[in-house]
Protein backbone atom coordinates (compact mmCIF):
# COMPACT_ATOMS: atom_id res chain seq x y z
CA UNK A 1 0.00 0.00 0.00
CA UNK A 2 1.35 3.67 -0.39
CA UNK A 3 1.02 6.06 1.81
CA UNK A 4 1.11 9.67 0.70
CA UNK A 5 2.42 12.41 3.09
CA UNK A 6 1.74 15.91 3.07
CA UNK A 7 3.69 18.22 3.61
CA UNK A 8 2.46 21.79 5.27
CA UNK A 9 4.88 24.37 5.24
CA UNK A 10 4.79 26.52 8.54
CA UNK A 11 5.43 30.15 8.83
CA UNK A 12 4.49 31.15 4.80
CA UNK A 13 2.99 34.60 4.61
CA UNK A 14 0.27 35.57 2.16
CA UNK A 15 1.59 39.03 1.44
CA UNK A 16 4.85 40.63 2.35
CA UNK A 17 5.18 42.10 5.80
CA UNK A 18 7.58 44.96 7.21
CA UNK A 19 8.22 43.06 10.05
CA UNK A 20 6.69 39.76 11.80
CA UNK A 21 3.00 40.28 11.83
CA UNK A 22 2.71 43.58 10.47
CA UNK A 23 2.38 44.50 6.88
CA UNK A 24 0.82 46.94 4.74
CA UNK A 25 -3.41 46.03 6.30
CA UNK A 26 -1.82 46.62 10.08
CA UNK A 27 0.53 49.87 8.91
CA UNK A 28 -2.95 51.08 7.37
CA UNK A 29 -4.95 49.73 10.78
CA UNK A 30 -2.09 51.73 12.98
CA UNK A 31 -2.12 54.94 11.01
CA UNK A 32 -5.42 55.58 12.15
CA UNK A 33 -5.24 54.23 15.03
CA UNK A 34 -2.46 57.11 15.86
CA UNK A 35 -4.44 59.34 14.11
CA UNK A 36 -7.05 58.80 16.87
CA UNK A 37 -4.49 58.85 19.52
CA UNK A 38 -3.24 62.30 18.16
CA UNK A 39 -6.76 63.57 18.58
CA UNK A 40 -6.56 62.46 22.37
CA UNK A 41 -2.92 64.08 22.77
CA UNK A 42 -4.32 67.54 21.35
CA UNK A 43 -7.59 67.48 23.45
CA UNK A 44 -5.49 66.84 26.87
CA UNK A 45 -2.81 69.39 25.48
CA UNK A 46 -6.15 72.37 25.16
CA UNK A 47 -7.31 70.93 28.32
CA UNK A 48 -3.90 70.79 30.12
CA UNK A 49 -1.69 72.60 28.22
CA UNK A 50 1.24 70.17 29.80
CA UNK A 51 3.72 68.96 26.90
CA UNK A 52 5.14 66.41 28.71
CA UNK A 53 1.45 64.90 29.06
CA UNK A 54 0.76 66.10 25.36
CA UNK A 55 4.27 64.18 24.06
CA UNK A 56 3.55 60.74 26.05
CA UNK A 57 0.26 60.92 25.03
CA UNK A 58 1.11 61.00 21.21
CA UNK A 59 3.89 58.12 21.92
CA UNK A 60 1.33 55.78 23.71
CA UNK A 61 -0.64 56.63 20.89
CA UNK A 62 1.39 55.59 18.03
CA UNK A 63 2.93 52.26 20.29
CA UNK A 64 -0.55 51.01 21.53
CA UNK A 65 -1.92 50.86 18.14
CA UNK A 66 1.40 49.48 16.40
CA UNK A 67 1.00 46.83 19.20
CA UNK A 68 -2.82 45.91 19.25
CA UNK A 69 -2.37 45.59 15.44
CA UNK A 70 0.56 43.19 14.93
CA UNK A 71 -0.53 39.83 14.64
CA UNK A 72 0.41 36.94 16.40
CA UNK A 73 1.07 33.46 16.02
CA UNK A 74 -2.13 32.24 15.03
CA UNK A 75 -2.38 35.13 12.49
CA UNK A 76 -5.37 37.35 14.71
CA UNK A 77 -4.45 40.41 16.05
CA UNK A 78 -6.31 42.25 19.14
CA UNK A 79 -8.10 44.62 16.53
CA UNK A 80 -9.14 41.29 14.59
CA UNK A 81 -10.15 39.67 17.72
CA UNK A 82 -12.01 42.72 18.75
CA UNK A 83 -14.46 42.58 15.36
CA UNK A 84 -14.32 38.75 15.89
CA UNK A 85 -16.28 39.76 19.07
CA UNK A 86 -18.36 42.16 17.87
CA UNK A 87 -19.33 40.12 14.66
CA UNK A 88 -20.54 37.40 17.12
CA UNK A 89 -22.19 39.30 19.45
CA UNK A 90 -23.95 41.18 17.00
CA UNK A 91 -25.18 37.53 15.30
CA UNK A 92 -28.25 35.54 16.23
CA UNK A 93 -27.94 33.94 19.62
CA UNK A 94 -31.18 32.40 19.79
CA UNK A 95 -32.65 29.92 17.76
CA UNK A 96 -36.59 29.17 17.95
CA UNK A 97 -37.17 25.21 17.34
CA UNK A 98 -40.66 23.86 16.66
CA UNK A 99 -41.17 20.43 16.51
CA UNK A 100 -43.06 18.83 13.65
CA UNK A 101 -43.93 15.31 12.73
CA UNK A 102 -42.09 14.50 10.16
CA UNK A 103 -42.11 11.15 10.06
CA UNK A 104 -45.82 10.75 11.65
CA UNK A 105 -44.78 8.88 14.66
CA UNK A 106 -46.51 10.70 17.96
CA UNK A 107 -46.53 9.50 21.19
CA UNK A 108 -49.54 8.26 22.66
CA UNK A 109 -51.65 7.71 20.16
Amino acid sequence: MNEINLYIPTGVKAENELFNGFGKRELLQSAVGSLFGGAVAALLWLAAGNVALTVVAVLSGVFGSVMMCTKDQNNQSVVDQIGNMVRFWRSQQIFPYRMIDEWGMRKGE
